[in-house]
């Protein structure tokens, strides 16, 4: 069974499914985010909806360069979990299926391209601190617990 983060779903409530692709994106002892103004101002991972016809992985690349302005390499998937959760932007109830990758970022081609988003480094311990939502914050926990440059140093 998949875990789920956040609200229980609703009895009775219909949801959609919208399966999405997040990167966590390290480089040196930081991790690459993005800042997202609407509806509600927040930082998230990068990455988003699998739209039709796209891989996960091809829609991963689409959307860490629209939130990002930034080319990724080498994804490699971590796991998954699924949320229940309104999404004003589309008028929907969703069940959100997020595939969670790590990926190396590359190279930065300029500013997001994506109106709201602004991209931002952040340590792994601010990134715990300030992710949006607890899959994602857990993602980066468990990564970073099993990546020796992000571990604590005594």
């Amino acid at each position: 069974m998949m875990r789920r983060f956040g609200d229980a779903p609703e009895p009775g409530r219909q949801y959609t499914l919208r399966t999405g692709a997040y990167a966590i994106l390290p480089m040196s002892e930081g991790l690459l985010l993005t800042h997202q103004d609407a509806p509600e101002p927040e930082i998230q991972l990068p990455g988003g909806g699998v739209d039709p016809g796209e891989s996960p992985v091809q829609a991963l690349t689409r959307e860490v360069f629209e939130e990002t302005g930034w080319r990724i390499t080498r994804p490699v998937r971590l796991g998954a979990y699924r949320r229940f959760t309104f999404m004003p932007e589309y008028d929907i109830w969703a069940e959100k299926l997020c595939l969670i990758y790590m990926a190396l970022p590359v190279m930065q081609y300029g500013d997001p391209t994506e109106p709201g988003h602004t991209a931002l480094w952040m340590s792994v311990d601010d990134a715990v601190a300030e992710l949006a939502n607890s899959g994602d914050r857990d993602f980066v926990m468990r990564f970073a617990s099993q990546t020796p440059v992000f571990q604590k140093r005594g």
